[in-house]
């Protein structure tokens, strides 16, 4: 991962959220997902937004916090295929709620898509729930899971489709899914990003590539005390992880310190733009809606005017 000036260097608060993927279970990371009731709210029903995007379209916000003290929200999103199959992004909890929307939806869900290394804790609620549909996620994920296995929550689930550096120009994941979807494996990313283009609504769907902080739809059932920023560090991350104005913070972040492998993420980023999309679906903060392109466009400024 690239380093600039002391300003720019991953503070521990801040790096956790895109540790390399190689590191071991037993990293801060692997210890935060072992204990993902830890991060999930007691009663996620009540604080959950369910919101239909488009006609095709289902997000499920609710409050997510890194370590009780960075707000940043949590969101799955719902996509019916124009066959009418179903797939999850990021799955969230699975509450009574979200099985009606599932089933109000056509009830058919053929695709569970953990999209990068850290938003799998729900795979295993979903592929026991729906156990026909494929599980996707990038490389390593599997494997870590296997980790992590005294979690409750995860499961030893086999990935039907696994995205890795050298496969990602020629993995497919199924006919019907590839006639709505365009998709990259963003490889160059610390998280091992998957991101994805719904053709047919113009809509882009990502996890950590690009948050739009603050998380304000995923905090807006939440308790008057949880919507207030924890403390210091937590205004500081708000600020570094917001679009508004000219987001300078947000592009030394992903210049910096998100990327991996600059070259490769700068490919991802080039492609993802060529992308005909007009709405962009974050996991962390507010979805963008209409000027998804432009907002991207401004954030990845960097990573788009540079020399191949």
């Amino acid at each position: 991962m690239g380093t600039g000036s002391s300003l720019l260097r991953p503070r521990p608060a801040q790096f956790a959220h895109f540790a390399h993927n190689k590191r071991a279970s037993g990293s801060v990371l692997g210890a935060a997902a072992a204990m993902s009731a830890a991060l999930i709210p007691a009663k996620p029903e009540d604080l959950m937004v369910i919101r239909n995007i488009t006609p095709n379209i289902t997000t499920f916000s609710a409050p997510f916090s890194r370590y009780g003290k960075l707000r940043i929200g949590g969101r799955g999103t719902l996509v019916r295929l124009s066959s009418g199959s179903l797939a999850i992004f990021s799955p969230i909890a699975l509450t009574e709620a979200t099985k009606t929307r599932v089933s109000d939806m056509g009830g058919k869900v053929g695709y569970i898509v953990a999209p990068d290394f850290e938003h799998h804790i729900f795979v295993s609620e979903w592929a026991r729930q729906y156990p026909d549909a494929k599980v996707i996620g990038p490389e390593g994920l599997e494997e870590k899971r296997r980790g992590q296995q005294d979690d409750p929550k995860i499961g030893d689930e086999k990935f039907d489709v696994v995205f890795t550096k050298d496969n990602k120009r020629q993995v497919r994941i199924s006919p019907e899914f590839d006639a709505d979807f365009n998709y990259e494996y963003v490889d160059g990313h610390s998280n091992l990003e998957l991101v994805f283009f719904y053709k047919p609504d113009r809509v882009l769907i990502e996890a950590d590539l690009m948050f739009n902080l603050p998380p304000n739809e995923q905090y807006s059932k939440a308790p008057e005390e949880d919507r207030k920023l924890a403390e210091v560090v937590d205004s500081l991350f708000q600020t570094v992880q917001s679009t508004e104005g000219d987001p300078k913070w947000m592009r030394r972040f992903n210049w910096y310190m998100a990327a991996k492998d600059r070259d490769s993420l700068n490919k991802s980023i080039k492609l993802i733009d060529s992308w005909d999309f007009t709405t962009l679906i974050p996991c962390h903060g507010d979805v963008l809606e209409g000027d998804g392109k432009e907002v991207f466009r401004k954030v990845f400024k960097w990573h788009l005017e540079a020399k191949d």
